[in-house]
């Protein structure tokens, strides 16, 4: 990652917004049966007074349903809204619950989306201090490291991208983040093979092609670069077909 914002063409998940084709950050959230550019997902006055500690009771209130709430948000770009009801899943779950531990990490990916990353950095600490090895903990690791990144620990996101691969090795982003780092760093080779494996286990989209690109012109490997920004090319125009076949 560099300095200057626009020059990243590359997407994480977790903290910092995430392309359409990238989900492996959380749970799908519920559709919506109505416009979302016209009704908001939950009445925001009834959640305030519904969740109300001083109202109701933790048995009274439904984490899921609360978590699936904040997706919903998430879903429609409402990322402070989404924060608050991931706050509130996080205070209504059992102390220390794989269901605490999603929300503190969704908390997180929406603070990111508003690039507050000294909150998101402590949404995913909190998540894993709850569990440093559950179902959530790969992603809660890659987001942090993203969200170090951007908050100029530099030499802390490294780590965490690592910590992430080794919790789940079959997790393609964390694969990418870790490849990411690794070239800004200078390990030009391991980050190849990083971009590999991400591909390999099913990340294919135009960044990861153009990170692949820029690794291999690091090498020397001019052709298969050239190789790798052609299928990235090919990538984005049949996206852009797609988008305008829509309208």
């Amino acid at each position: 990652m560099t300095d200057d914002a626009d020059d990243r063409s590359h997407a994480f998940s977790e903290g910092q917004g995430v392309d359409e084709d990238y989900e492996e950050f959380t749970l799908d959230p519920t559709d919506l049966g109505v416009d979302p550019d016209q009704v908001d997902p939950v009445d925001s006055r009834v959640l305030t007074d519904v969740l109300d500690k001083h109202n109701v009771s933790a048995e009274q209130v439904d984490v899921p349903e609360l978590i699936d709430v904040g997706l919903s948000y998430m879903e429609i770009n409402r990322f402070e809204e989404a924060t608050a009801a991931f706050e509130r899943a996080a205070r209504f779950a059992d102390e220390d619950s794989i269901e605490a531990q999603e929300a503190w990490v969704n908390k997180g990916v929406a603070h990111g989306q508003l690039e507050e990353y000294d909150q998101a950095i402590g949404a995913y600490e909190e998540a894993l201090r709850i569990d440093e090895d559950s179902e959530h903990a790969a992603t809660a690791e890659t987001n942090l490291a993203y969200a170090l990144w951007e908050f100029g620990r530099t030499e802390e996101a490294l780590e965490h991208a690592e910590r992430a691969v080794e919790i789940d090795p079959r997790f393609p982003q964390a694969w990418y983040n870790r490849g990411f780092f690794l070239r800004e760093r200078g390990l030009t080779e391991d980050a190849l093979n990083a971009f590999d494996n991400a591909l390999r286990l099913g990340m294919r989209n135009a960044e990861i092609l153009e990170e692949k690109a820029r690794a291999l012109e690091e090498l020397g490997r001019e052709e298969e670069a050239q190789e790798a920004i052609e299928q990235a090319e090919e990538i984005r125009a049949d996206a852009e077909e797609e988008l305008t076949e829509e309208f």
